[in-house]
C-alpha cells in the first residue's frame, strides 16, 4: 500500500509543468517547479522541516518547547505542520502587509500570531524582527529557527529541490529562476545545479526596490520576496543575475498565469514568472528555463485577486473617466507629490504650502518613493490656523504634534464618480499609482476637470 507515515513524508518531490500559453512567441521552453504540491502549500515546508530536525539534533528545541519566528506566512505554515506532528507550540510574527488569509491560516494550525507594522526599519523595536527577538527572550523553552541566518534553510534546497530539478530535467536545465526572500531557495538550488554544470545560470526575480535589486528595501507590496537587509542565507556569489520586477508586473503576471494556465499562484510567483519570461525571450529552443513558484494564490484572494483592492492601490483601471484623466488636465507646475515629514517644523510646512499654493499635505516619514503604509497623517491650513490661534508657539513645533489623520486614498484608475463621493466627506484625497502615493487630489482639481469636460 502507498501510504505515507505522516504528512511530513509528503514534503518535496513536487512536479514540473510546462507553461505553454503564456510563452506563446517564445522559442525557449519554460517549465514551473510547482511547490504548491507540498502539504503546507509552499516551498517553505522543506526548510521548516530541515531547521526543526537540526534544532532537535543539536538540543536547541526540546519536547514541549515553543517555536517563535517572524514570517510572511509560508514558513510559519511549514513550521506549524512540523509542530503539530511533534507537539510544539508556535508563535509567529507577521507584518501588516500580510494578507488576512495567511494570518487566519496560521491561527487555524493553532499558532499565536502577532501583527507588526511593515513601515519601520528592521532595528525598530516595533519591527517584526525585533518583536520576535523580544518574544524569544521572554519565553522559556523557546527556539527561533531564524530562517534568515540558519544554514539549514539553503541546505534543505541543496539536498532536495536542486537534485529533484536536475533529475526531472535529465540535466538539460540551462537557467533557473526564482524569487529571493531569505535567499534559501535560490542559494541552495543554485549551488547544487552549478556543481552539476557550472554554465547553468541562476537568476533572481526581485521586487524593484529590494536590496537585491539595488534598492533600500522599501517600498513594495508583494509579499514573501525581496528584503530590506542582506540575510546570511542569501549567497550572492551563486546568483548570476537579478531581474527587478515592479509590484504591478508581479500582480498582473500572477493573475495572467492563473487565468491562462489554470495555475493559481501568488504575487511572489508572479515576480518569478515575469523574470523567467524576460530571461526566456533572449534564449533558443535548445535552452530550458525552470522557474520555481513558491506558493499558491489562495493566500492572496483578498489582495492580488480582488479587483477592488487592486484598483484601490492603482493597479487596475475602471471604465469611463478616472482619476488619471483628472490629473492629465491639471495646470501649473506642482511636483508629483509634496509632503511633510513628522519632524519638520509647522512654520517650514506653511512656507512650503505657500510656495506651491496648496492647502494640505500628507505627512510621511521616509524619502521618495513612498509606500502607502509610510503615510502617517496629513496637515492643512485650517488645522494650523486653529492651532496657531490658540497658541502662537505652535508654528515652531513639529508637524507630528499637530497633524490630522491620513487623507483617504483613491487609485489612479478609479472612477471620477467615486472621487466625487469621497470628496463629499474629505477635503482632499491621496492618489495611489502602482501601490505608491503619487499626488494629492483636491476638490478644485475635480471642478476644473468637470468644467473643461462640459465645455469640450
Amino acid at each position: 500500500m502507498e501510504i505515507a507515515d505522516s504528512v511530513l513524508d509528503l514534503i518535496g518531490n513536487t512536479p514540473l509543468v510546462r507553461l505553454r500559453r503564456i510563452t506563446r512567441g517564445i522559442d525557449c521552453p519554460v517549465v514551473m517547479k510547482y511547490e504548491t504540491y507540498n502539504p503546507g502549500g509552499s516551498s517553505k515546508d522543506r526548510a521548516a522541516l530541515a531547521m526543526i530536525n537540526a534544532a532537535e539534533r543539536d538540543g536547541l528545541l526540546k519536547p514541549g518547547g515553543t517555536i517563535i519566528e517572524p514570517t510572511s506566512g509560508n514558513t510559519g505554515v511549514g513550521l506549524a505542520i512540523v509542530a503539530a506532528q511533534r507537539d510544539y507550540k508556535c508563535i509567529f510574527v507577521c507584518t501588516d502587509k500580510v494578507g488576512v488569509e495567511k494570518v487566519d491560516l496560521l491561527r487555524a494550525y493553532g499558532a499565536k500570531v502577532i501583527v507588526c507594522p511593515v513601515a519601520v526599519a528592521p532595528e525598530d523595536p516595533a519591527s517584526y524582527y525585533s518583536t520576535a527577538e523580544r518574544l524569544v527572550a521572554e519565553t522559556p523553552g523557546s527556539f527561533r529557527p531564524n530562517q534568515y541566518d540558519n544554514n539549514w534553510n539553503p541546505e534543505a534546497h541543496y539536498l532536495s529541490t536542486g537534485p529533484e530539478i536536475w533529475r526531472q530535467t535529465d540535466g538539460k536545465i540551462t537557467h533557473f529562476v526564482t524569487g529571493a526572500g531569505t535567499g534559501g531557495t535560490i542559494s541552495g538550488v543554485g549551488r547544487y545545479l552549478k556543481e552539476q554544470n557550472p554554465d547553468i545560470q541562476i537568476i533572481a526575480g526581485d521586487p524593484d526596490q529590494s536590496v537585491y535589486s539595488g534598492g533600500s528595501g522599501r517600498p513594495y507590496l508583494v509579499e514573501g520576496v525581496g528584503e530590506d537587509f542582506w540575510p546570511t542565507t542569501y549567497h550572492q556569489e551563486v546568483v548570476d543575475r537579478v531581474v527587478p520586477v515592479s509590484d504591478l508586473d508581479s500582480f498582473l503576471m500572477a493573475r495572467t498565469v492563473t487565468e491562462e494556465e489554470g495555475i493559481l499562484i501568488g504575487g511572489s510567483g508572479g515576480t518569478a514568472v515575469y523574470a523567467a519570461l524576460e530571461v526566456a525571450r533572449g534564449l533558443t529552443k535548445d535552452d530550458l528555463v525552470v522557474v520555481l513558484t513558491p506558493d499558491s494564490g489562495r493566500g492572496y484572494l483578498s489582495t492580488v485577486f480582488n479587483d477592488e483592492w487592486m484598483a484601490g492601490f492603482g493597479f487596475l483601471s475602471e471604465d469611463g473617466p478616472v482619476v488619471r484623466d483628472i490629473l492629465a488636465q491639471r495646470h501649473g507646475d506642482i511636483p508629483p507629490l509634496l509632503y511633510a515629514k513628522p519632524d519638520d517644523s509647522v512654520r517650514s510646512v506653511v512656507a512650503l504650502m505657500r510656495e506651491h499654493d496648496v492647502s494640505q499635505l500628507p505627512v510621511a516619514k521616509n524619502e521618495m518613493p513612498l509606500a502607502a503604509a509610510e503615510v502617517m497623517g496629513s496637515i492643512d491650513e485650517l488645522r494650523i490656523m486653529e492651532a496657531a490661534f490658540s497658541d502662537g508657539g505652535v508654528l515652531d513645533r513639529s508637524v507630528e504634534e499637530v497633524m490630522s489623520p491620513r487623507l483617504p486614498t483613491i487609485g489612479i484608475g478609479q472612477s471620477v464618480e467615486m472621487v466625487v463621493q469621497l470628496l463629499d466627506l474629505a477635503s482632499a484625497l491621496l492618489v495611489l499609482d502602482g501601490g505608491r502615493p503619487r499626488t494629492v487630489l483636491a476638490r478644485a482639481d475635480v471642478l476644473s476637470f468637470l468644467s473643461e469636460r462640459s465645455n469640450a
